[in-house]
């Protein structure tokens, strides 16, 4: 079974990173993991992302024009 241990940690001059934990056994062999946050991690509304993603509908036009357009073809 495989234990985890999760710390957020401040890197240190010359990259230097530290885990301290009593959970550690002396001797013991670990892999070691570094996720490191973005700092220009930029907030964007979901409003704002509407009508960006390929194939979307850019306005409530072309959505009505859709729905319409395949309303229409039930009917042939």
């Amino acid at each position: 079974m495989t234990n985890a241990i999760r710390q957020q940690v401040t890197v240190q001059p010359g990259g230097l990173i530290e885990v301290r934990s009593a959970d550690l056994p002396v001797g013991a062999r670990v892999e070691v993991i570094v996720l490191v946050e973005s700092a220009s991690r930029s907030k964007r509304s979901l409003r704002s992302m509407i009508g960006t993603a390929k194939k979307s509908f850019a306005n409530v036009e072309e959505v009505d024009n859709f729905i319409r357009q395949e309303r229409n073809s039930w009917d042939s």
